[in-house]
């Protein structure tokens, strides 16, 4: 939670878009934010071409956050020179020099290891206006692995000392979001691979969002917040 805030509403960021269908979906239900990913090593990137025709088919009021995973300087400029971005999203071990370079409001992700110490993982980012708390799986993406962590991580006890608003990852669904809210009261929840299409057995495929799906989590993160007491 927000210090002296009272938080009447948990903010959506639906990530990995790669459709522009799909980011219209997202803004359809009723998502704050959409995330377009710009590291290659993963099947959810977009090339610079299709970012901006997401990013411009998008109605007022949704922010484009672009997704990075330890970039260079220079690949980040040129992005945003290309890209209207509103936040920028490091997913890596990025420094907080290069974060906080680029004249744009900056989320920073938190890989939730077993045993890291997360106030002093987060000390030097300070100026974050987000820390998004993420799923570690060894060998796997840095993101979006449809796993979840440990929730209870997150008590109030540790929120109280972080510096900057929670916004809690890593395998969300409609069929545990309204639990996860009850359980962390985040800011703001971010989804990828619990609203994508799925295959014949039943695995997500990454980067192919399903609009029903997008529907039912918004649904469930409004259900939460109207049981929940803030």
């Amino acid at each position: 939670m927000i210090a002296g805030r009272r938080v009447t509403r948990t903010r959506i960021k639906i990530c990995g878009i790669t459709r522009v269908a799909d980011g219209l979906a997202a803004a359809q239900a009723g998502a704050d934010a959409i995330g377009l990913v710009f590291w290659p090593g993963t099947p959810r990137v977009v090339d610079v071409d299709r970012a901006r025709a997401i990013a411009a088919a998008l109605p007022p009021f949704v922010t484009k956050v672009g997704l990075f995973v330890d970039p260079v300087l220079g690949e980040v400029q040129a992005i945003l020179a290309a890209v209207a971005l509103d936040t920028l999203q490091f997913h890596g071990r990025e420094p907080p020099d290069l974060c906080r370079a680029f004249g744009r409001p900056y989320l920073k992700a938190i890989a939730m290891k077993d045993g890291v110490d997360l106030l002093e993982c987060v000390s030097p980012y300070g100026d974050a206006a987000g820390l998004v708390f993420d799923t570690h799986v060894p060998g796997d993406l840095p993101g979006g692995t449809g796993r979840a962590f440990d929730w209870s991580r997150l008590s109030p006890t540790v929120q109280a000392q972080l510096p900057a608003p929670v916004i809690l990852s890593g395998g969300l669904t409609v069929d545990n979001v309204e639990a996860a809210i009850r359980a962390v009261r985040p800011w703001a929840v971010d989804v990828s691979s619990g609203v994508e299409e799925r295959d014949a057995t039943g695995a997500a495929r990454r980067g192919l969002k399903d609009a029903a799906r997008i529907a039912a989590f918004v649904d469930g993160v409004r259900n939460a917040d109207d049981r929940s007491s803030f």
